[in-house]
């Protein structure tokens, strides 16, 4: 996401830094990349002069000419902005102190609005508790119903539907009895979107907030449209009065002209983010951190959040506890692997740590397929293998290849690169640091 515009203040921050001193001229040359940047990436033209006008005003007004570091400044000050024009703070969904906390999920049709429902209500239910359910009223396209009966079931939510053939506002009050009546905490309305803005759509959303009072109304929209994504949250922003934006499809915009326009436009934050078409692709949306893995900083604390959301305490404790006895196995090689693989895609994680951005994190053309590779070899090997793999020979490594699908020489490579790993771990496990110029050496690497 945000990658033509990544680079490209990147790049021009990149040459601010390296300069020892600051003159209003480089301030203003710097404006004028920024600004371009900004304009290709499709942010609204007015958002963009003013978020240009402030970041000049602050550069000049806070002496950072003067400064001993001063393009470290600019950066600063750049990223605060960024942050200041997505929002500001993250915020979320506001709960009722009486259940159901109710809300509604308002679109255009092509903007992902049911998978969102579904998506968020996987969300709400992992990272609160929640029981949840969602209400089938989109009754005019066609499949939307069978739709949310099946990713609302594969997100664990409990979904009310009665078909296509009754008022959606009917069938939206008698959700909500229900969701009263089965005590569940929250009770997401998916509700029919149009091609385009027009009085019947308006018209029933506003029938159906009569009805279900929601606490929240989010409105979807697709971050691929660019600034007609803006332009449609503008106009419901006039009609109907929305709380937050969910931005879907935020992992195929190359621009980011959406997510950073809408906030400054609509005056309604984005409240999260869809990264992805699983159900688990989808987060709060952090303005601050978003900032920074713009401006290639990094995103530290979601990457600890996301390991965090995979922890076992009891297994991580079992895996000390041995690795202290010098113990490490392919069956704890393949337990990392796959609880680093449901955290999301390598490249996404890679680009969550400060440095690997940019053009340096697409160069490195991270291959997923080489993780199944990995997966099926240890998987294609016995218990004793795994746990013993000195025991794996020429007509071992032969047995194991043809069954996982590789060739012996990635079997080979797969053993060699364990050893190296397993070394590293048993000198950590005995509290030495690791000569890791000697470890490379005998791996054969340069």
């Amino acid at each position: 996401m945000f990658d033509a515009l990544s680079d490209k203040l990147q790049a021009t921050l990149s040459d601010v830094r390296a300069r020892g001193t600051l003159t209003e001229d480089d301030i203003n040359k710097a404006m004028r990349e920024i600004r371009l940047a900004l304009l290709e990436a499709d942010v609204n033209f007015k958002v963009v002069k003013s978020f240009t006008a402030n970041v000049k005003e602050r550069a000049l007004g806070a002496d950072v000419l003067g400064q001993l570091n001063p393009g470290q400044q600019v950066v600063k000050i750049v990223s605060d902005e960024l942050t200041s024009l997505m929002g500001g703070a993250a915020a979320g969904v506001s709960f009722s102190p009486r259940p159901p906390t109710v809300i509604l999920m308002a679109g255009l049709q092509g903007s992902g609005k049911t998978t969102a429902t579904a998506k968020l209500a996987r969300h709400l239910r992992e990272q609160n508790g929640s029981s949840v359910a969602v209400a089938a009223c989109d009754v005019y396209r066609p499949a939307a119903v069978d739709q949310l009966v099946k990713v609302g079931a594969q997100a664990g939510a409990t979904v009310y539907e009665q078909g296509t053939d009754r008022d959606p506002v009917d069938i939206a009050g008698w959700a909500l009895d229900r969701a009263k009546q089965e005590g569940k905490d929250v009770l997401i309305v998916d509700t029919s979107g149009r091609l385009h803005v027009d009085e019947r759509l308006m018209d029933e959303l506003v029938r159906i907030r009569k009805v279900v009072r929601p606490h929240t109304i989010l409105l979807v929209v697709d971050a691929m449209t660019g600034q007609d994504a803006v332009n449609v949250a503008e106009q419901f922003a006039q009609a109907v009065q929305f709380d937050g934006v969910v931005m879907t499809k935020l992992d195929g915009d190359a621009r980011g002209g959406a997510a950073l326009s809408v906030k400054a436009v609509t005056g309604k934050p984005i409240l999260f983010a869809s990264t992805g078409e699983k159900l688990d692709q989808f987060e709060r949306f952090h303005p601050d951190r978003m900032a920074q893995r713009i401006l290639g900083m990094g995103d530290v604390m979601s990457l600890i959040e996301k390991a965090e959301s995979q922890f076992d305490e009891d297994q991580a404790k079992d895996l000390e506890k041995r690795l202290r006895k010098g113990e490490f196995t392919l069956e704890d090689f393949l337990s990392q692997l796959r609880m680093m693989r449901k955290m999301g895609p390598l490249q996404s994680l890679l680009g969550m740590i400060p440095g690997f951005a940019g053009n340096q994190l697409k160069n490195m053309k991270v291959d997923e397929r080489e993780l199944d590779r990995v997966q099926a070899i240890i998987l294609s090997m016995t218990v004793e293998e795994r746990r013993r793999p000195e025991l794996i020979n020429g007509s071992r490594r032969l047995r194991i290849a043809k069954g996982s699908g590789t060739s012996v020489q990635q079997v080979n490579g797969l053993v060699k690169q364990f050893g190296q790993m397993r070394k590293v771990m048993q000198q950590l496990g005995k509290g030495k640091m690791p000569d890791m110029a000697a470890l490379m050496r005998q791996g054969g690497m340069r």
